[in-house]
């Protein structure tokens, strides 16, 4: 029998954790996690990771393994996890993994198209253009260039519109036609269920979490990473929000009701990154 990956996937705050603890009881399998910051341990409120009692009930793989100050990439996740499945595939027939990155998700069950290499002189003038202009010019040239790109990127993680857009520049071609390559065979199948609920009661969910992460601590937790504010982990919403809070750029009322906003946003590129998928199982 044909091993199975099982992927509970979709936006943030639709439930995904809930529902992967408990298909991962029922079925005795652990989770494995695809969540690209959620992997890092000094991020213990602002990512959402799982409580410390469903990481009791169930192991869980990738949850604050790596530190904000090691690099860490979708193709080293894509070397590590698939070592991982690899071993757990030789006691287990079903796994499950649950995350809302959609880089890191299609990583492991498609693999990473064939990017070319960083042109160190281009990227130089880019950040050059980000310093002098700021990066709304970088991403309206990424918007008239490539507009598929512009529309599921996190358009506000500076490092992905610049990668973006050098990819472009460099290449010629649109940096979303990487992504449209033949997927990577894989030694499992792959089962993708996508978590949806109504827009209202989505954006909902949304603000209370970020209310309770608030009350959880959420700007002491940040204030112990502003001075690591300029490393890519922290360019995440929930935490640069609060770094301008800090820097007098807004106020906290201010600040909490941008992440609320940016959070859903975040949720709509999310939800248009899935859709792209026929095979989805909707739950």
């Amino acid at each position: 029998m044909k091993k199975k990956l099982i992927m509970v996937l979709g936006p943030t705050a639709s439930g995904k954790t809930d529902y992967s603890v408990a298909l991962a009881e029922r079925l005795g399998s652990p989770v494995i996690s695809c969540d690209s910051r959620q992997i890092f341990r000094e991020l213990r409120i602002g990512t959402a990771p799982p409580s410390p009692e469903q990481m009791e009930r169930v192991k869980h793989y990738f949850i604050f393994s790596n530190s904000i100050h090691e690099h860490y990439t979708a193709g080293q996740y894509e070397t590590e996890a698939l070592k991982l499945l690899d071993e757990l595939f030789k006691t287990h027939d079903t796994l499950v993994v649950t995350g809302g990155s959609g880089l890191y998700a299609d990583a492991l069950s498609n693999g990473l198209d064939d990017f070319p290499p960083s042109d160190m002189e281009l990227r130089s003038h880019l950040m050059s253009r980000l310093a002098n202009e700021g990066i709304e010019s970088l991403r309206e040239e990424l918007r008239v260039l490539d507009a598929e790109s512009y529309n599921q990127l996190d358009t506000a993680n500076t490092q992905r519109v610049i990668r973006a857009l050098e990819v472009t520049l460099q290449t010629g071609r649109k940096f979303s036609s990487y992504k449209n390559n033949t997927a990577k065979q894989r030694p499992f199948q792959t089962e993708r269920r996508l978590m949806v609920k109504p827009r209202e009661e989505l954006y909902r969910r949304i603000d209370l979490r970020v209310d309770m992460m608030m009350e959880a601590g959420l700007l002491k937790e940040a204030e112990s990473l502003f001075d690591f504010r300029h490393l890519t982990s922290l360019k995440t919403v929930g935490y640069r929000e609060l770094f301008d809070y800090m820097e007098g750029k807004s106020t906290l009322p201010e600040a909490v009701e941008l992440i609320k906003r940016n959070t859903r946003r975040y949720a709509k590129r999310q939800i248009t990154w899935w859709r792209r998928y026929d095979d989805m199982i909707i739950i």
